[in-house]
């Protein structure tokens, strides 16, 4: 042992960093790998993420900018720039919303549904292989702390946003 290095804590220090590098990793591979997996669709694991929430039903009437940032977790700032690519290809629409005349919401537009349909079995295959060998009580667990690492991370970001 290292003089004034506690075992114990160098330990706990390098457990914490492995699950931290690898989501890093993990991110990183979706990225690659989803983007290849949708490339006949000419569609980035970003904008996927677009479509995914726009199809959500709760977000039928359209969703505000901000509102879809927060629920992607990435800033305004880039989210405008994916969204500007998409609507000039077709697949979504900025609308102004009926109770507030400033505000526009983000819609998916028959192109962006058709899109989306279309990309359903590469999805699927994707996630088959992404997910093999893992059973229904893997991913639950899976979903489980990666929730808490995200309302953790989230907690460690409020400060900065507030």
């Amino acid at each position: 042992m290292r003089q004034g290095v506690d075992t114990n804590d160098s330990f706990q220090a390098q457990l914490r960093n492995r699950p931290a590098f690898r989501l890093y990793q993990c991110a990183n591979l979706l990225n690659k790998t989803g983007t290849k997996a949708l490339e006949a669709h000419d569609v980035t694991t970003q904008q996927w993420a677009v479509l995914g929430a726009l199809v959500r039903e709760r977000w039928a009437d359209g969703i505000a900018v901000h509102q879809l940032a927060s629920l992607l977790m990435v800033s305004r700032q880039n989210l405008t720039g994916v969204l500007s690519r998409m609507e000039s290809r077709g697949l979504i629409k900025r609308v102004r919303s009926q109770k507030d005349s400033r505000s526009r919401l983000i819609h998916l537009t028959p192109a962006g549904w058709k899109r989306w349909q279309e990309m359903q079995g590469d999805i699927t295959s994707f996630y088959d292989g992404a997910m093999r060998d893992l059973s229904n009580s893997d991913l639950i667990h899976a979903l489980h702390y990666l929730d808490l690492l995200r309302a953790n991370m989230r907690d460690l970001d409020e400060p900065q946003n507030g």
